[in-house]
């Protein structure tokens, strides 16, 4: 590469100067034929000579001003006046694309608006600007995308005031397909009716919400409700605990005790598995529960099955709820009317092995880009952020 074109980093310009030291000045031309911008005509005068002055990238820690040589034209077709145009520096502006870029970077590693702003000499405002900018140029580019095939529905928490936001992710994908302001389905109607392809979505993995699914039943009429795993096993785990609450309120206080019966059984290890022993002997009355809850968990977690093999594991686990339903137990009787009434959606998890994991995670990126953020007032501009950053 020519040495011209490593310092300027601008293909098709022609270095004619370098001179100072910090910051160090480029005087540099564009040597190409000119057209008109209105009747792309060649026919032109040339009325003035100047040189236009542009921040550039850094050169190592040297700040670098870019001297454009350049004319202002007269069409002598349709007696229109413009001055050059120059790629990667567009008109009007003091810094060429490639300074911006540096900066939006900067900032997105991390780098706050006042540091930028001493060690470049801009003001704060400039570098919020130049990184917006940059978000919504890679935000067009997947502007008018369909709705994914396998969509993951969730909640999380936005701001005091405004309250709860929508996240819907593209779990095929991995990647955030948007966020919308409000949980409800009054807040989500107008949205979700400008979705555009909604009908190519086969696949709604949510938790155990009714609004989520009134929405999904209501705008994505092809798709298939499937329940999200890890939001049934804690809820399984949820009663459980309460139960043992009822039966022990003593043991239940102990830190040790409650992280073993939350387990799943084949994550035991041989010293944990005779520690639960020990005090199933002192409590009888939990055994049969606990190894109940684990039969069901292990049932609850099968994935990827066939239809076949789902018809024997759906006998059981109708046996499995009527023994619930019937149970002594309140907390235990709720739960087998809550799976009773999200019985295809948790029966549709043994075909899929998808679950909300996936936009569980994006929540934990959500929430460090609002604390390097110092938070968000702005829905919108909080939105731009995540679309781009957790694509």
């Amino acid at each position: 590469m020519p040495l011209e074109q490593s310092i300027l980093n601008l293909p098709g310009f022609t270095l004619e100067d370098i001179s100072g030291v910090d910051p160090l000045i480029l005087k540099a031309r564009y040597p190409s034929a000119p057209v008109c911008l209105r009747c792309q005509s060649t026919e032109l005068r040339i009325k003035d000579t100047f040189y236009r002055h542009v921040r550039h990238e850094s050169f190592g820690q040297r700040k670098v001003y870019l001297y454009l040589r350049t004319h202002k034209y007269l069409c002598r077709s349709c007696g229109r006046y413009f001055n050059d145009r120059f790629p990667g520096i567009l008109p009007y502006r003091r810094s060429s694309e490639a300074f911006r870029k540096e900066v939006s970077q900067k900032h997105r590693d991390g780098i706050c608006q006042k540091t930028l702003s001493e060690r470049l000499q801009i003001g704060e405002a400039t570098v919020e600007r130049w990184y917006r900018d940059l978000l919504k140029l890679k935000l067009s580019r997947s502007q008018n995308d369909p709705c994914p095939r396998v969509l993951g529905i969730d909640e999380h928490f936005f701001t005091r005031r405004q309250g709860y936001a929508t996240t819907f992710c593209d779990l095929a994908n991995h990647k955030i397909y948007d966020i919308a302001l409000g949980r409800s389905e009054l807040a989500l109607e107008a949205y979700c009716q400008g979705l555009p392809d909604k009908r190519k979505v086969r696949v709604v993995v949510m938790d155990l919400s009714e609004t989520y699914r009134a929405i999904a039943r209501r705008f994505f009429p092809n798709a298939r409700i499937v329940a999200d795993r890890f939001h049934v096993i804690r809820l399984v785990n949820h009663h459980f605990l309460k139960v043992w609450q009822w039966i022990d309120p003593s043991g239940r206080k102990n830190r040790g005790l409650l992280s073993l019966m939350r387990r799943h059984e084949q994550n035991l290890q041989p010293h944990q598995r005779l520690n639960l022993q020990r005090y199933f002997t002192q409590q009888p009355a939990l055994a049969p529960i606990w190894e109940f809850k684990q039969k069901l968990c292990r049932l609850l977690l099968v994935k990827r099955r066939t239809k076949k093999q789902c018809q024997s594991l759906i006998r059981t686990y109708l046996a499995y709820l009527d023994q619930l339903k019937n149970s002594p137990f309140e907390s235990m009787a709720t739960l087998g009317k809550t799976l009773d009434a999200w019985s295809d959606e948790i029966v549709r998890m043994w075909r899929f092995s998808k679950s909300n994991g996936m936009t569980e995670g994006f929540h934990n990126k959500m929430e460090m880009i609002k604390r390097r953020a110092f938070g968000f007032r702005n829905f919108q501009n909080y939105r731009l952020r995540v679309r781009v950053l957790c694509a």
